[in-house]
């Protein structure tokens, strides 16, 4: 069943203190709820943006603490998921996290940066130990922050565990990481950045929007959450039959060079994944297990 999700990122450069940063997301947000997003992701530790790092470590706060509470109350308020970036503070302990607050303003679970920078070691940040996917009422959401981007680690730990949507969260763009990412992994990618850079990557690996400077800081897109990813092998002789049979209630989007294509399905009263079984697509992932293992069982003989 098609499952439309509106989301928004919000991306501004930083303000040099926290009473300036909060001032500056809070007409941001104000223009993001606008549109009645379904999720608004901010920029890594937005609060403690543009401050010397002293400062900005100094910024950890406990899950009842400031941002988290006036986050909670606009989730609450508008009926909305919020992926509120903070310096996290457990008794002694600091990450750099993301807490994701639901549409009540209750926290649906937290994520900490698996890979803080040396910089950020040094100053007492501790890692992660592992990623984060959220259920949500719209699909399965997952986290990264900034120079997670760069470990493989953080991206296969969110494939297994089933992100649909993975909200990156920096102080660095990203640029063509974000796309790789998508194209590895077949999830959509939303980016908020500490400048005006932040987007929106589709399961292929496509830029589907970006935040404009000086015109449009808030990213805003509706998308379907329903699709899936597959090879064109012993399947493409099926995609016109699909067509014939569905129309415009599926888009198939396809991805010659790399060998695949994105199968989005828009009825109220199927799934992409109900199309698969009934039209027998091998899904990427499938087909891939297969290879492996026709492989190894070779390597045995």
């Amino acid at each position: 069943m098609a499952r439309w999700v509106r989301l928004c990122s919000i991306n501004f450069h930083g303000q040099g203190s926290r009473e300036a940063n909060w001032h500056h997301a809070s007409q941001l947000l104000e223009q993001a709820l606008w549109d009645k997003p379904d999720l608004i992701l901010l920029p890594e530790t937005f609060s403690g943006l543009g401050m010397g790092e002293r400062d900005w470590f100094n910024t950890a706060e406990p899950p009842d603490g400031e941002t988290i509470t006036r986050l909670s109350g606009i989730a609450r308020q508008h009926r909305t998921h919020i992926a509120c970036p903070v310096l996290l503070k457990h008794r002694s302990t600091v990450y750099n996290a993301i807490v994701l607050l639901d549409r009540k303003g209750e926290i649906a679970g937290s994520y900490y940066k698996m890979f803080p920078t040396l910089g950020e070691l040094s100053l007492g940040v501790t890692p992660g130990a592992e990623a984060t996917v959220i259920e949500t009422d719209f699909g399965r959401v997952g986290f990264a922050i900034c120079f997670d981007l760069n470990f493989r680690e953080v991206a296969d730990d969110l494939h297994a565990k089933g992100a649909e949507l993975v909200c990156f969260s920096s102080m660095y763009p990203g640029g063509m990481q974000l796309q790789y990412w998508s194209l590895e992994h077949h999830w959509w990618m939303l980016s908020a950045i500490a400048s005006l850079q932040g987007m929106l990557v589709d399961p292929l690996g496509r830029v589907r929007k970006a935040a404009q400077p000086n015109y449009q800081p808030v990213l805003s897109v509706s998308v379907n959450l329903d699709c899936l990813v597959a090879h064109l092998d012993y399947n493409h002789d099926k995609l016109q039959q699909i067509k014939r049979d569905f129309g415009h209630e599926v888009e198939i989007d396809i991805l010659q060079p790399e060998a695949r294509f994105l199968l989005t399905c828009h009825r109220e009263d199927t799934s992409a994944h109900e199309l698969a079984r009934r039209y027998d697509l091998l899904l990427w992932d499938d087909y891939f297990r297969r290879a492996r293992h026709e492989r190894s069982t070779r390597l045995t003989r």
